[in-house]
């Protein structure tokens, strides 16, 4: 791995405040996406996404402070690691939790981490500070998103419908792959000496957003016309993110310039 880093990362939000959006918010949109959808309609199901934005959001802040310990190619390895931990308890607490399902999901996901974070320094001598703790984290976080985005996609986390609409059709890669991206590519896209935490969180925003459109397409897919407000709330937040991202980038840059086009063959001879 080369080195992204060498020590804890500068914060300006508290790592307890973001833990605690992530949980929260997270499962407050689960929650609430599920019981709306069978009070108003399968409209409501978009709140399930923005519960895993949350996550993602959480992902993207625990990647951060364990990157910066000297993870560099490791960055995107640990982002597919969290969304493979977070298959497994996802699967796993839907499957035998019923309405108490996405907690014991989160904490089936918080076992895991430890276990992996424990093995990572004892076993293989990483020796990160910070990293039995961000494994818990980046587990609990992978398991938030994947779950709010199936929530998103049916409307429900009954495992049966998860299984049939999500699992057998292939769409579990499709959340893999982009809460997975929403985990890693907000750190892997800053990280440097000039690294900022709220740049960086503002990355993770705008690819979240991203994936609550994906959400929102596969939705209308399973449920019809109810993906289109997943899809438009997701557009809002991908233009509020794009935009919050390159204002702060535009902030840290020692200059923002246009390259022009490329020289001609002609011109270089």
């Amino acid at each position: 791995m080369s080195a992204g880093g060498s020590g804890a990362a500068a914060e300006a939000i508290p790592q307890n405040n973001i833990i605690a959006f992530g949980v929260a918010g997270g499962l407050i949109g689960i929650y609430a996406a599920y019981f709306l959808v069978d009070i108003a309609g399968q409209y409501m199901s978009f709140i399930g996404a923005l519960g895993a934005i949350c996550g993602m959001i959480w992902g993207a802040a625990a990647v951060r402070r364990v990157a910066s310990y000297g993870l560099g190619t490791g960055v995107p390895s640990i982002g597919m690691l969290a969304l493979g931990m977070g298959v497994l308890a996802a699967t796993f607490g839907l499957a035998v939790g019923g309405i108490a399902g996405p907690v014991l999901a989160v904490i089936s996901a918080a076992i895991i981490g430890l276990m992996v974070g424990i093995l990572a320094n004892k076993v293989l001598k990483m020796g990160i500070p910070i990293m039995e703790v961000s494994m818990t984290e980046i587990a609990t976080a992978g398991t938030i998103t994947i779950v709010g985005l199936a929530v998103a996609m049916t409307g429900t986390f009954d495992f049966a419908v998860i299984l049939e609409q999500v699992i057998t059709t292939g769409y579990i890669a499709v959340i893999f792959i982009a809460g997975g991206l929403a985990i890693l590519h907000p750190f892997n896209a800053n990280l440097g000496p000039d690294e900022k935490q709220d740049r960086t969180l503002m990355c993770g925003l705008e690819k979240g957003a991203i994936t609550m459109i994906i959400a929102g397409i596969v939705a209308s897919v399973n449920e019809g016309a109810s993906g289109a407000l997943t899809i438009l709330i997701g557009l809002a937040l991908w233009y509020i993110g794009f935009s919050g991202y390159y204002d702060r980038v535009k902030r840290d840059a020692y200059d923002v310039v246009g390259s022009g086009l490329l020289p001609s063959k002609e011109e270089l001879e």
